[in-house]
């Protein structure tokens, strides 16, 4: 096992030392540089509160765990966890529909939850004025957290396992050797190590830059007061139990409320972004009672306490008594940090984490560090899933701010940041612009969802209206575009795919090792494959062409893809991404072959240019790469060039194509056209939660092939528990967006992954995980905010299950 030192013993450090020893890894020493257990950062002044149900089956996942976990710790002074439950309350028709998509989200991922009345929510929480309500959401099974006791709590446990924590000791440096952590330089020496793992909340980014790495955080100050006595609360609760009251959410105002005995305390959103100085820190905190707590300002707090006072009519009686500007910190994406420094082996860290997730996080870091893997899947929280553009310090503060004015938000799945807009863009981006493009934000790139240019396509089109949920962020234009696609061709501003080049002597020997299919054919040839974890989950898939003998264009989802290919890469491999520097075009329909042979001098029939083969070409004078893939289940190609030729090759197609009635096409109807034909979405349909069985993707591992990542796992694997299924949505009208729970026979049985609405069918087609066992014309139904939904369990694909229309 190696020695490993935790830098931080908050709740994250505590909570890793206890996960870490319990596996067996008993060298572990905890640092901080305050004292024990009220070290005087985030946790030592957290309020406390745990809501497990989030959009995010990761972080419910984690958050479920940290309830489990915190439920069985014992502290001598009293409770680790009090599980009073937790109820949200809506006072807005919008906020109201919200909590039935979150009473959704609850059940797909396995939390107890139930949708009350507005005289339930009064009975359950008697403080509220009744009147003000619509309804809520109750969880019996969230409540409050004792932060300090927890930690210390974790901390004895995995001291009596040989874990060893020393307080008063400041981190001023990492010491390296060859390459790796060899352990923490402190004012008393040097601790050595093999891990070191940075769980220092919001001084964790100051502490990485020092070994060169950046950390997407930026620490903000969040506002909570404790009001004097409250009439109704004196003689409810004792000292020891403090609370009773379900703790109670009020996020149409941004607020959220506990008890304190016979205290109410208030925390509060509705306030400006306050990030931190780190720079003057010390200075701005001198006279507070901990170095995380800033001074409170009253002036920001007067809206809060007036809605306060507004839910809570004995508050009128009462005033703020003490109060303080709490610092913790917020990252772009609301998500937490996880990983290990790529570039400094054995530095990891697990930062931005909440006490309500603590314990999740720090289970799935010790799983990381010590088994190479994790059992829930944490892309979402992955240390290099930010692209390059997301780590610059503008970047980073100008969303992180939007993230913190936004954390008790309604938030649409589909609705994208407003701030630092056109920062990638393709070299087709005006003539997206000139075509009316409704653009949404992927990767840091503007991506056209539908073009207004295409309305007249809706003339002969019967497209059911959405209600006002579905119908933002959409337009029936998306579906018009897709029928087209279908019938006729259209253009697709493929740049936005991630893309690299490998190369070098090792190349096809690397690609092989690291991928399930077999990619060491002849020139030409274009395979789609898969990356697996040590323990055969789905990392991502790719789409592998071999352009050269040593030579190979790979197509990827996201950053994290270059991360674990750079961390296996041998000397003799050459990574390069080379997105930037590219453009694509797809080209699909089927009258893709019509538009696009008369610019190319060589032969593009079936028989010359035979699906999944890549190709060396021209178009007109343009030097391009085509490769033989559809995403939509269509004649056509992939086409690439280097970026420099973007706005000529456009041009050339969509001139060539006007006679064939071509139209550029968004992401909205691509994804539809996908989904209807059978195609997956990694991070949408599967994640590293899945193997490859499970998802329908056997077709891509080659057993026969010789060793790769994930392999022998593969070989020992059980039968899935769950498959992911189609289901098509009997009426028309039905629409869902995913994450919906999915019934049979009355109890929920698994959750919808993505959907679109096919134009084929002229019904919305959607990914569900469904039990092994269901068979194909099982009758489903899907709770969309509140509305069921029977829907059919479909053979796949849903479109053109011969392949009759992609093999023209």
């Amino acid at each position: 096992m190696p020695k490993i030192v935790v830098i931080g013993a908050g709740i994250v450090g505590t909570s890793l030392a206890d996960e870490l020893t319990a596996r067996g890894a008993t060298d572990v020493t905890v640092v901080d540089r305050g004292p024990l257990f009220a070290t005087g950062g985030s946790t030592s002044h957290a309020p406390g509160l745990v809501f497990q149900t989030n959009p995010s089956k990761t972080m419910t996942a984690f958050a479920r765990y940290t309830v489990e976990k915190f439920c069985a710790l014992s502290h001598p002074d009293g409770w680790a966890f009090n599980q009073v439950g937790g109820l949200e309350v809506a006072t807005t028709p919008e906020r109201w529909a919200d909590l039935h998509r979150k009473a959704g989200w609850a059940q797909a991922w396995g939390i107890e939850g139930r949708l009350l009345s507005a005289d339930e929510c009064a009975a359950l929480h008697p403080l509220v004025d009744r009147d003000r309500l619509l309804g809520g959401f109750h969880t019996p099974t969230d409540g409050l957290a004792k932060a300090v006791r927890a930690a210390e709590a974790q901390a004895r446990r995995a001291m009596a396992r040989g874990a060893t924590f020393l307080p008063h000791t400041e981190v001023l440096g990492i010491a390296e050797k060859a390459g790796r952590v060899a352990g923490v330089q402190t004012s008393d020496g040097v601790l050595a190590a093999d891990v070191v793992v940075c769980a220092a909340g919001f001084w964790g980014a100051e502490l990485a830059k020092r070994v060169g790495l950046v950390l997407p955080l930026v620490p903000m100050a969040h506002q909570y007061a404790r009001t004097g006595q409250i009439a109704p609360l004196v003689g409810r609760n004792t000292e020891r139990t403090e609370a009773g009251l379900p703790i109670l959410r009020h996020q149409d105002a941004d607020l959220y409320f506990r008890e304190h005995v016979d205290r109410i305390g208030i925390g509060s959103y509705c306030h400006r972004p306050m990030p931190v100085d780190m720079s003057t820190l010390m200075a701005d905190t001198a006279g507070e009672s901990m170095p995380s707590m800033l001074p409170f300002t009253d002036e920001d707090f007067a809206p809060a306490w007036r809605e306060a006072a507004g839910l809570i009519p004995a508050l009128e009686d009462s005033k703020v008594e003490e109060a303080f500007n709490g610092i913790f910190s917020f990252t772009p994406d609301g998500f937490s940090i996880m990983g290990e420094h790529r570039d400094l082996a054995g530095f990891w860290v697990a930062e931005a984490v909440w006490v309500t997730h603590s314990a999740g996080v720090a289970k799935a870091t010790a799983e990381w560090i010590l088994d190479g893997t994790t059992e829930v899947d944490v892309s979402e929280c992955d240390l290099y899933r930010f692209e390059d553009v997301a780590r610059s310090p503008e970047f980073v503060m100008t969303t992180s701010s939007q993230a913190f004015v936004e954390v008790y938000d309604v938030i649409h799945p589909h609705q994208f940041r407003s701030d630092l807009r056109g920062l990638r863009t393709s070299p087709f981006h005006q003539r997206h612009v000139e075509s009316g493009a409704h653009f949404y934000e992927g990767g840091g790139w503007e991506r056209p969802a539908w073009f207004e240019a295409n309305a007249g396509l809706l003339t002969d089109l019967d497209v059911p209206e959405r209600d006002d949920w579905s119908a933002r962020f959409w337009s029936p234009i998306a579906v018009a575009e897709a029928r087209h696609t279908r019938e006729r061709v259209a253009m697709y501003d493929m740049t936005p795919l991630t893309r690299y080049e490998v190369s070098g002597p090792g190349a096809a020997a690397f690609l092989q090792r690291m991928t399930t299919n077999n990619i060491d054919k002849s020139v030409g040839s274009v395979t789609y494959t898969l990356l697996l974890d040590q323990k055969g989950g789905i990392r991502s898939d790719l789409t592998v062409a071999r352009l050269g003998p040593a030579t190979f264009q790979v197509g990827a989802n996201s950053p994290r893809d270059f991360d674990w290919l750079e961390r296996h890469r041998p000397d003799d491999v050459v990574l390069r991404d080379i997105t930037g520097g590219t453009c694509c075009v797809g080209v699909w329909g089927p009258l893709a072959r019509d538009m696009v042979q008369p610019l190319c001098p060589d032969d593009l029939s079936h028989s010359g240019f035979r699906y999944f083969r890549a190709l060396r070409t021209y178009l007109g004078a343009i030097p391009v790469t085509m490769l033989r893939v559809s995403y939509v289940g269509e004649l056509g190609w992939e086409i690439y060039a280097s970026a420099e030729y973007g706005g000529a090759l456009w041009d050339l197609l969509h001139d060539a194509g006007r006679a064939h009635g071509v139209i550029a096409a968004g992401r909205v109807a691509l994804n539809s056209l996908r989904i209807e034909k059978g195609y997956r979405s990694w991070g949408t349909d599967m994640t590293t939660e899945h193997r490859p069985a499970a998802v329908g993707l056997d077709f891509a591992v080659r057993m026969d092939k010789g060793d790769f990542v994930g392999r022998a796992a593969l070989e020992q694997a059980p039968l899935p528990l769950n498959r992911l299924r189609s289901i098509v949505f009997d009426e028309p009208d039905a629409v869902v967006l995913g994450k919906e729970p999915v019934y049979l026979a009355g109890d929920c049985a698994g959750y919808v992954t993505s959907a679109g609405f096919s134009p084929t069918i002229g019904r919305t087609v959607a990914y569900a995980w469904l039990p092994t066992g269901t068979q194909d014309g099982e009758a489903v139904t899907v709770d969309y905010r509140g509305t069921r939904h029977t829907a059919t369990v479909h053979s796949e694909p849903v479109v053109d299950p011969d392949m009759s229309r992609i093999r023209r």
